[in-house]
């Protein structure tokens, strides 16, 4: 059995990073702050005067790890398990998910419960409810 452990000041600090750029985000743009939105928005046929702010918004994502890296001199903490063969296409099957289904957990998991969104709501209670359950079968039942 995987036994995750927890970083409570790691995870609080993470926290704070994340409502504040939703926060930062909104107040200059405009913009709810779903990765899912802004990243398939940078694939055609999307091309506005948005793309810079989305180029900055994935662009920082992408930066976190080696920025941790350089100003802590240690290696980012992280507890995924699993094999690349799985992840990879896990990883796409979420992203297409979450743009066929109209938001991410980032959109309304922290956005959109902040604004009392009830739709953002039944989404954040569908997607946990989802994780919750394929970790119990891929862990208990499948034996992964």
């Amino acid at each position: 059995m995987t036994v995750t452990q927890f970083t409570p000041y790691t995870s609080i600090i993470g926290g704070l990073f994340i409502g504040a750029a939703a926060v930062l985000l909104m107040a200059f743009t405009g913009r709810i702050a779903g990765v899912s939105g802004f990243v398939s928005r940078l694939l055609p046929p999307y091309a506005d005067d948005q793309t810079p702010v989305r180029l900055a918004f994935v662009g920082g994502l992408l930066a976190a790890a080696p920025l941790y890296i350089l100003i802590t001199g240690s290696d980012v903490p992280h507890t995924v398990t699993g094999s690349t063969a799985l992840l990879v296409p896990g990883g796409l099957l979420v992203g297409v998910g979450s743009v066929t289904g109209s938001g991410c957990t980032s959109g309304h998991g922290v956005c959109g419960i902040a604004r009392l969104s009830s739709r953002s709501f039944v989404a954040t209670a569908s997607f946990m409810a989802t994780a919750i359950a394929t970790v119990f079968i891929v862990r208990h039942v499948v034996g992964g």
